[in-house]
C-alpha cells in the first residue's frame, strides 16, 4: 500500500503535474464563475514553475543532500559493491534489448570501474522495475548485459530484482548477502539519494560504505536566476522535491530515524 500511495502521491505533487492540476482547477473555478479563486490557482502554478525552471531552487534542495555524505578514501580491501537501480531506460531495454543509461547511469558507470578495480569484490545490483504502471525491465536483469559487455563475469554479480523502492532495495539486499564482521561493503547510488539510502541499509543492519556518484549540482549554487538550462533546472528541482518528500515519508512512518540522516 504504501509503494502505492507513493506513487500516486508523487504524481499530483512533482512541478509540472501540479501546476497542471493547479490550471485545470482554475479554468473549472472560472466556468463556474469562482474567478478570483481561478486566478490566484492560475497564478500560483505560473509561479511555481518560474521558480522551479528559472532560478536556482533545485540547486539549493539538492546541494546539502549531496555534501551530506562524502566519498571516502579507496579502501585497501572491499568484500562487496551494492549499486542501486534507476540507472536504466526500462521501457526501452525491455524493447530493444539493450542497456539505455538515463541520467542516473553514473551508478552503473562507477561500480564497473570499482569492479576492476576490485577484482575479488561480489557486485550486487538492487533494481526492480519501480513503475506503478508503465512496463519496463528490472534494472538489475539489464545490468547482467551491461557488465558482461565491460568485461565483469557474471558469476560475481548478485541480482536482486524484486524491489520497487529503496526501503525494499536494503530489506532484499541483506537478505540476499550476509556481510561478515570487518567486511567493507560500497554503497553506490546518486549523490542526491545517499542520505536516504544509508539511514535506511542502517536500519536494516547492513553497514555500508557510502560512495556516491551521479553528482547534479557544483556545490557552490546560490540564490539566482537562470543559472542553469530551464530543462536542467527543472530536472534538478524536481529531484530534489522528491528526495525531501521521500525523506520526510520515511521519517513520518518510522522506516528511518531521522529526516537528514547525518555521516
Amino acid at each position: 500500500m504504501f509503494f502505492v500511495l507513493s506513487k500516486i502521491f508523487w504524481f499530483a505533487v512533482q512541478p509540472v503535474n501540479f501546476s497542471i492540476i493547479l490550471m485545470l482547477a482554475g479554468v473549472a473555478l472560472f466556468a463556474l464563475r469562482w474567478r478570483r479563486t481561478a486566478v490566484a490557482l492560475v497564478a500560483t502554478a505560473a509561479l511555481w514553475l518560474v521558480v522551479c525552471v528559472w532560478t536556482s531552487f533545485g540547486a539549493m534542495l539538492v546541494t546539502p543532500l549531496e555534501n551530506r555524505f562524502a566519498r571516502p578514501p579507496l579502501p585497501d580491501r572491499v568484500a562487496g559493491i551494492v549499486v542501486l537501480g534507476g540507472g536504466f531506460e526500462g521501457g526501452i531495454n525491455l524493447v530493444r534489448g539493450g542497456y539505455e543509461l538515463n541520467s542516473g547511469g553514473d551508478r552503473y558507470v562507477e561500480a564497473a570501474a570499482l569492479a576492476r578495480r576490485y577484482p575479488d569484490a561480489k557486485i550486487v545490483i538492487s533494481g526492480g522495475s519501480g513503475a506503478l504502471m508503465l512496463e519496463g525491465e528490472e534494472d538489475a536483469s539489464t545490468a547482467v548485459r551491461l557488465f558482461e559487455a565491460l568485461g565483469v563475469a557474471r558469476e560475481r554479480l548478485i541480482l536482486e530484482a524484486k524491489s520497487r523502492n529503496t526501503y525494499e532495495n536494503a530489506l532484499f539486499t541483506k537478505e540476499l548477502v550476509t556481510p561478515l564482521p570487518g567486511d567493507t561493503w560500497l554503497l553506490v547510488t546518486s549523490a542526491f539519494h545517499m542520505p536516504r539510502s544509508m539511514a535506511l541499509f542502517r536500519q536494516a543492519e547492513f553497514p555500508v560504505t557510502p560512495w556516491p556518484v551521479d553528482y547534479r549540482t557544483s556545490g557552490k549554487e546560490g540564490i539566482g536566476l537562470f543559472v542553469d538550462n530551464p530543462v536542467d533546472s527543472l530536472q534538478t528541482a524536481t529531484l530534489g522535491i522528491r528526495e525531501w518528500i521521500g525523506l520526510i515519508a520515511y521519517w513520518l512512518t518510522g522506516r528511518i530515524d531521522s529526516v537528514f540522516p547525518s555521516p
